[in-house]
């Protein structure tokens, strides 16, 4: 080929047309030359590939590909593992219900263990043989409207409590106060009280009941009951004693 190029070249008259000839031939031959190791390594690379058991053709889409490949590797199709995303919301609502019934619980053991503790407390501080206990209770309230009791025992005052108007109305509605508790020792003693508020047509009254008891072994109980006289048209006060 390279001899057909310089015989079309030649010019059978003149010196210079060999020298031109000549020349082009260095140039052809040097391009021939270089370009000799680009077509080489190009040749090469399906050798390579081939080799690793890599399709030619899929080199160049490798990283394309690479995603489904991915995918494919850990055995999960990638639907599947969309559709199973949401199944974690109902079992993280279950896990939340679990722990609010565990709190729920845990209140109720604080409380009953609140309660025992008060229980023990008064058996502690208001032992059965020198306890006493005073309770306070309404029926209708026509006539009288309840504002403070005061209790003394054996001419000592114990206590003076202020009700609420929200006190009372749960007194009315059959409510039960109990009003103080103590200790006192075995033998006689006397419970006075008085007991303030607005009586008939508005006005302050004040009245006061008294009872003597007998303070044996073990706790005593004593009820101050205020009542309607309806005969009368005023309330009524009275101690009872509950053996």
């Amino acid at each position: 080929m390279l001899y057909v190029v310089l015989r079309r070249l030649s010019f059978p008259a003149a010196g210079w047309g060999r020298s031109l000839a000549g020349a082009l031939a260095a140039t052809v031959l040097g391009l021939a030359l270089a370009a000799g190791p680009v077509m080489a390594q190009n040749a090469a690379a399906p050798a390579i590939g081939a080799a690793k058991g890599v399709d030619p053709g899929t080199a160049h889409g490798s990283s394309a590909s690479a995603p489904a490949g991915a995918a494919t590797m850990t055995g999960k199709d990638p639907a599947a593992a969309a559709d199973s995303a949401p199944e974690a919301a109902p079992a993280d609502a279950v896990d939340t219900r679990g722990l609010d019934q565990e709190v729920q619980g845990l209140k109720k053991d604080v409380v009953d263990l609140n309660r025992d503790l008060f229980v023990l407390e008064e058996e502690l501080l208001f032992p059965a043989n020198t306890q006493v206990a005073v309770f306070l209770s309404m029926d209708v309230g026509d006539f009288f409207a309840l504002d403070a009791v005061q209790l003394k025992i054996d001419q000592k005052e114990v206590i003076n409590y202020l009700y609420t108007p929200r006190e009372v109305e749960a007194l009315l509605k059959g409510g039960v106060h109990r009003l103080y508790l103590g200790n006192l020792k075995v033998g006689p003693h006397e419970l006075v009280a008085f007991f303030s508020g607005k009586g008939p047509n508005e006005r302050d009254y004040k009245r006061g009941a008294t009872i003597s008891f007998e303070k044996g072994i073990g706790a005593k109980y004593l009820e101050l009951k205020i009542n309607d006289r309806q005969r009368k048209q005023q309330p009524e006060f009275e101690i009872k004693d509950w053996e």
